[in-house]
């Protein structure tokens, strides 16, 4: 491994957790890597169960999708699809149906997922959609996979949507609109701005990004009298940043910066709150944006999508988001590895 033609030509080993099993996340894991060709490009290993695999292959009538259990890594194949049991319990599908069971297993495919990539097992993590509120538990006392994955690999993460046309990361993240002006700190603006800075040079290969900042406010605050958090908090943040030399700019008005295109112009936005940020982002990109957890020393991708439990069993869910999903996880991974050569050579 410590050789750097060795590490520039390895696949990166992928790992997928299977989501709730009663929603479109086993049908969209299937669909997207039932394509051999995927095989040249990284080597995928499933956390969940055999028995929920084979039974959505039936339904969805793929019997070529090959996959083979393994127990531990010395046991990985190259050529195929991987398997972790993360559990041997039967498990009665009804599809659209998410319950405390479902929960259950949801967070043993991931506990056990997180626990191979600290260990360096996986190169990327890839997880599938789960439902937020079955999957609490003693455990996992967490808004989403974003802040359970932050905690347990340390560190300050951001989270982020990307597709071709845009990468957006926000401020806060899964909180309530009515507590978002209370968390707002210049201080966050800076580390969310930093974070996203260095993850579009690292991750994204962009030299000098290019970065704009939206405002909180209808018409960002329209010079205080719609608010005061631009003057107060973005402003300055966005102030000191650039007197570093940072191509930072704004705090632009959301509506008017979606809407005339402005977003295209830029290698980077960062939104303050959720919606801010992911309302546009979805109905620009829905069925290809891929949501990536920025910031952290591990790669963790997901598709921007939920559980989709409205059209779960129905087998006709478009798997191109958890596909770009291990794409860009297989991509990133495989920078990293050749920046590692790099620093080595």
């Amino acid at each position: 491994m410590s050789h750097p033609e060795k590490i520039k030509n390895k696949k990166p080993i992928i790992g997928i957790t299977i989501g709730d099993v009663n929603s479109i996340s086993p049908e969209v894991i299937i669909k997207a890597l039932n394509d051999s060709r995927i095989l040249n490009i990284l080597t995928p290993v499933i956390y969940g169960s055999t028995k929920v695999l084979s039974y959505y292959r039936k339904a969805l009538d793929v019997n070529d999708f090959n996959y083979g259990q393994i127990k531990d890594f010395d046991q990985l194949n190259f050529k195929r699809v991987n398997v972790i049991n993360c559990w041997n319990d039967m498990i009665e599908i009804n599809s659209g149906l998410g319950t405390e069971e479902t929960g259950k297993y949801a967070f043993m495919a991931i506990k056990e997922a997180v626990k191979d990539l600290k260990e360096d097992k996986l190169d990327a993590l890839v997880t599938g959609p789960i439902n937020k509120k079955n999957i609490q538990s003693e455990e996992f006392n967490f808004p989403g996979h974003t802040e359970y994955i932050a905690s347990e690999l340390g560190g300050e993460s951001l989270m982020m949507m990307v597709s071709d046309i845009m990468r957006i990361g926000v401020v806060t993240g899964h909180i309530p609109l009515k507590e978002v002006n209370k968390l707002l700190t210049k201080q966050l603006v800076e580390k969310k701005l930093k974070i996203l800075e260095k993850s579009l040079k690292n991750d994204f290969q962009i030299a000098k990004p290019k970065i704009a900042v939206l405002g909180l406010n209808p018409h960002a605050g329209e010079e205080g009298l719609l608010g005061n958090e631009e003057e107060k908090i973005i402003e300055p943040a966005i102030a000191e940043l650039k007197n570093k030399g940072k191509l930072i700019y704004g705090p632009y008005s959301a509506d008017g910066f979606f809407g005339d295109g402005s977003y295209s112009r830029f290698d980077g936005i960062l939104a303050m709150y959720h919606d801010q940020g992911l309302i546009p982002f979805k109905a620009l990109s829905f069925e290809n944006g891929v949501n990536y957890t920025a910031g952290l020393s591990k790669i963790r991708t997901s598709p921007d999508h939920g559980t989709g439990f409205s059209i779960a069993g129905k087998l006709v869910a478009n798997e191109t988001s958890m596909r770009e999903a291990i794409f860009l996880a297989a991509e990133i991974a495989k920078k990293r590895m050749e920046n590692m050569v790099e620093v080595e050579a």
